[in-house]
């Protein structure tokens, strides 16, 4: 069961994985899927240290970067946590950055070794690559680039032979020691997919990655023996934190989705897999209540069946049963964050009593900043500041009158790599992070988030008006598929992406579309304020581009 310490033992990142490997020898520890090739904790811990004898015989130090740009896999684990036990500074790049971009930040960050996909070094030009000494395939481990002055392939020929060598009765147990590294060190620089611009590296230190782990630990988040199904990308914080990082220090067995997370796909999973634990992003949720529960209860006779005292919690009841089922019957809770929850699904699955809780974080917080288990969740929070973190509201009531959303603490970042300008525009001399959210914070540290600071609308009698607020109700609206609230002229308009199969499946021709949108746009004005209504909605042809975390650049479309 999922608990809140009262205070976190800050525990040697690094140091957390050496006593883990051994404690946990014989225990799997990662599965593909859907191969079902399994490793256990020693197999890893071998693996890792033959990577060890490599990334030495080459020249690699400690504090070294070394960039990682593909899927998910058991492979791009294997990678990920050799470098940081070596003491080598980890760089996962999101594999869906464009080849440009990722050519950027392995230069930007002054990586030397490049572990790649091999779709993606399709793509990249080697001659562009500055200070990369060997690009090695994730795949099929072939080098692919390699500078003159490394004898890569002579190391790598003559690798196991060492390993033996050293090794003569078989890597063991005992054999796992791993640097002592400071906790005040960078183990990981993150690149964000931020939707207000360009990308900017999170340095993340030992310290800051143990207050995520070590937190998940003392929670009873995962366990020893539990298992983990990780379908969200690993190079983003969240998922790495909780689906990898946190799971490994305690003995977990993880199943890596190989797959794209199609709704199929992840139906089969769950149900296969089994997950102790759910790690989710608001969007699986949503997807599942507008095109599955939404058309269930709107009929006409469920909406009278809903309508009767002692009827509607056995139907409520049902759904939750299917809901939990779907997500493989056996789970704690559905930890949902990485953006916020649309504000009527999360009515609804508290109504149905689902076992779900919102958290709160952001990259420059490795991630976590707030969280509450599912029993003591308060819908339209996210959770209570974490044990070893500290928030203001940057508001003179800061319980009723939001403000900015300012942290400090175990998480925070050391700062932006090579970027002291915006490093200083978000972190102060006393440690405070600024997170351009915006909320109130109650007595007890429960935030409750409005919106983001750079996104909010100051109307000109003095209202603000948040368009996360507004976005949220018109994307559960007939025929809206996604949609941004923007500034026209002093007036609210609706961009709407709309639900082309809804209008084709009732036959409404595209010379029909605006007048069901105006239909729309009547309806949503109803639940909003005043002046939080639109005063038009404008149709776009494509859906909004994105960042790869799957949320919108805004910026694109308020300039």
């Amino acid at each position: 069961m999922a608990i809140r310490p009262d205070k976190i033992n800050i525990e040697n990142f690094i140091k957390i994985y050496e006593r883990s490997f051994k404690d946990n020898w014989e225990l799997n520890a990662l599965t593909d899927y859907p191969t079902g090739k399994t490793i256990t904790y020693g197999e890893l811990a071998e693996v890792i240290a033959e990577t060890h004898l490599f990334f030495k015989s080459i020249g690699l130090k400690p504090g070294n970067k070394i960039a990682l740009c593909g899927k998910d896999s058991m492979d791009w684990v294997k990678i990920y946590m050799a470098t940081i036990t070596y003491g080598a500074v980890i760089v996962p790049i999101l594999p869906e950055f464009n080849p440009v971009d990722i050519a950027h930040i392995v230069n930007h960050s002054e990586a030397q070794m490049f572990f790649v996909g091999d779709n993606i070094w399709e793509h990249i030009e080697p001659d562009k690559l500055l200070n990369v000494k060997a690009a090695i395939s994730i795949e099929s481990h072939k080098l692919l680039y390699c500078s003159p002055d490394v004898e890569v392939e002579k190391h790598s020929r003559l690798l196991r032979r060492r390993f033996r060598r050293l090794y003569p009765h078989g890597y063991r147990p005992e054999d796992v020691k791993y640097t002592d590294r400071s906790n005040d060190e960078v183990a990981e620089i993150n690149y964000t997919s931020g939707t207000t611009g360009f990308s900017k590296g999170v340095m993340l230190t030992g310290r800051n990655l143990a207050g995520n782990v070590c937190f998940g630990m003392e929670s009873q988040l995962h366990y020893r023996g539990s298992r983990v199904l990780a379908f969200l990308p690993l190079a983003h914080a969240y998922a790495c934190a909780f689906d990898m990082l946190t799971p490994l220090a305690v003995g977990s067995h993880i199943t890596m989705l190989c797959k794209t997370p199609s709704p199929r796909v992840l139906l089969k999973a769950f149900s296969e897999v089994r997950p102790n634990l759910v790690i989710c992003v608001p969007l699986i949720l949503e997807k599942i209540y507008k095109n599955q529960i939404l058309p269930l209860i709107s009929k006409g006779s469920m909406r009278w069946t809903l309508a009767v005292p002692f009827l509607d919690t056995f139907v409520y009841s049902k759904i939750r049963k299917r809901l939990v089922e779907a997500f493989g019957g056996e789970f704690e809770e559905v930890i949902v964050g990485g953006a916020p929850l649309n504000h009527e699904v999360e009515d609804f699955l508290h109504k149905i009593k689902f076992p779900f809780t919102v958290g709160y974080g952001m990259t420059e917080c490795g991630p976590l900043i707030s969280y509450t288990p599912w029993k003591e969740f308060i819908p339209g929070s996210s959770g209570r500041i974490l044990p070893d973190m500290e928030a203001m509201i940057m508001s003179e009531d800061p319980e009723n009158i939001s403000g900015e959303i300012c942290v400090r603490g175990a998480n925070v970042m050391k700062g932006y790599y090579k970027n002291k300008k915006a490093t200083k525009d978000v972190l102060d001399k006393d440690g405070w992070l600024r997170t351009g959210d915006v909320g109130t914070l109650s007595e007890d540290g429960t935030l409750f988030i409005r919106g983001r600071s750079k996104t909010m609308i100051l109307t000109a009698n003095g209202q603000n008006i948040y368009p996360e607020e507004i976005e949220a109700k018109l994307n559960n609206m007939p025929f809206v598929a996604e949609s941004l609230v923007v500034e026209r002229d002093g007036r609210l308009v609706g961009l709407v992406y709309p639900d082309y199969d809804a209008f084709d499946r009732l036959g409404i021709t595209a010379a029909e579309m605006d007048e069901s949108m105006e239909k729309v746009r009547i309806e949503l004005n109803k639940l909003v304020a005043p002046y939080e209504q639109l005063s038009k909605i404008q149709l776009i042809p494509n859906e909004f581009e994105k960042t790869p975390k799957r949320s919108i650049k805004r910026f694109l479309y308020t300039q």
